[in-house]
């Protein structure tokens, strides 16, 4: 029997049909899963990046430093909140609104696990599910943007403006790189609903490993390599996230578009900050890691993918790549602006529609359901995008010496400050040293020194 068959996978007909008081337990779920997911991110980035620094991080308030976020939150609420005096007051205020509510949508079409028992009524583990969900998940990380951009302008200042520019620029770009990966995985499960989606990736794939049969899952971050790496990419890039967080490069900007906001509308920014990476950590498990699928080796247990147990790998999955997030951010510098911009135009994107026409030409082979020969494909596919993403570049002409490059400078030209970047000393001074020298000798030869 097939164990990546033996859950209950929820349907569209499935949504729809529960009582009112279900559908608020699970948007309540949802909400307070995004919540605790940004306290409990906020610590976990500390702690991760205090180990790669080789300092403990927090560790003062609550156990293991658990409730410095906390704290943190209550001290930003109680400080004074100022409002610029060029500001547009109404757009100001409801900037971080916007950002908030869109980062908080996408979570209720993200399945976090198979249908269960709740007080007798059988229901899935999401809130809803559409035909179109990924567009509607699609439509609310471009909404985000909306808050930033006129969190930027609503300030009524250059740095935020520009941090704002910089924010819908940013999106404009990775958004076509992410739509351009999903489609593939469209291609592949042949649908747009979520729950649809994680049902397709439940299809094992035997393949043949030193003589021996064995049961590989059929994720598309296996099959789909390319389209998984550059969703990633664009996913970083989407969530203003290090090394991709220009609208808000302290070093620049001093804090973007969020120079001008205090108090609980910084709060805010930061909250959808933290939500759209937990949200956006979901939706990568959801289309390429299985969703709430357990890995091989735990299928081997026939209720591995039954119950509840599901929840478990789904929030495991989760974590790992909000790790990778910090890792990221913790490791890698922030790229330049024009760096980041000709990476995605030129590098991400040529990149991407090549996959989509190679994976069209495997869709018309007879024996597609094989996946063997796409697991090979898809695999090759990401090592050449590996390999063209680092492979070094051409070494440039070293530039001649200093001093030959002044000598040979056209007979004429504006002069040259010295080479050693010392200004040579004004008259003035050399006239001030030569009347304290006299007065140095004579004080040396009275006590004595030659």
């Amino acid at each position: 029997m097939n164990l990546y068959l033996a859950a209950q996978d929820p349907t569209l007909a499935d949504f729809g049909k529960d009582p009112w008081w279900l559908v608020l337990g699970k948007i309540v779920f949802a909400f307070v899963f995004g919540l605790l997911a940004t306290l409990l991110g906020v610590w976990f980035e500390r702690r991760v990046v205090g180990r790669m620094a080789v300092r403990p991080g927090p560790n003062q308030v609550g156990p293991f430093g658990l409730l410095q976020t906390l704290a943190d939150g209550l001290k930003m609420a109680f400080k004074e909140d100022i409002l610029p005096r060029t500001a547009d007051k109404v757009v100001f205020f409801f900037a971080p609104t916007i950002s908030v509510i869109c980062a908080v949508t996408s979570l209720s079409v993200v399945p976090f696990g198979p249908k269960v028992s709740i007080f007798g009524h059988h229901t899935p583990l999401q809130v809803t599910d559409v035909s179109v969900a990924v567009l509607v998940i699609l439509a609310c990380s471009s909404m985000g943007i909306y808050g930033i951009v006129l969190g930027g302008w609503a300030s009524g200042s250059t740095y935020p403006l520009l941090g704002g520019l910089r924010s819908s620029a940013q999106m404009i770009s990775y958004e076509v790189a992410m739509g351009l990966s999903i489609v593939a995985v469209f291609m592949t499960a042949g649908t747009m609903s979520t729950s649809g989606i994680v049902a397709a990736q439940g299809d094992a794939t035997e393949l043949t490993i030193a003589g021996q049969q064995i049961p590989a899952p059929g994720w598309y971050a296996i099959l789909l390599l390319p389209s998984f790496i550059i969703f990633f990419i664009a996913m970083v890039g989407e969530t203003n996230r290090a090394p991709f967080d220009l609208p808000e490069a302290e070093s620049e900007l001093v804090a973007g578009f969020m120079t001008e906001y205090s108090s609980l509308k910084f709060a805010l920014f930061m909250l959808s900050e933290y939500v759209s990476m937990v949200t956006m950590s979901a939706v990568t498990t959801t289309l390429f890691l299985g969703g709430w699928r357990a890995p091989w080796p735990i299928t081997l247990w026939a209720g591995a993918n039954s119950g509840w147990w599901p929840m478990l790998w789904f929030f495991g999955k989760v974590i790992a790549l909000v790790f990778v997030f910090v890792w990221l951010r913790g490791t890698l510098p922030r790229l330049r602006y024009d760096q980041f911009m000709r990476f995605g135009w030129k590098v991400l994107l040529p990149i991407n529609l090549v996959w989509i026409l190679v994976l069209s030409g495997l869709r018309s082979i007879e024996d597609w359901q094989t996946k063997d020969r796409l697991v090979a494909t898809g695999i090759g596919a990401g090592v050449l995008l590996l390999a063209t993403l680092f492979w070094p570049s051409r070494k440039k002409t070293p530039k001649p010496p200093l001093q030959e490059q002044v000598n040979s400078r056209p007979h004429g030209s504006f002069p040259l400050p010295p080479m050693d970047l010392q200004v040579p000393p004004s008259p003035r001074t050399k006239r001030v040293v030569a009347e304290r020298e006299p007065a140095n000798v004579v004080a040396g030869s009275e006590s004595g020194e030659v």
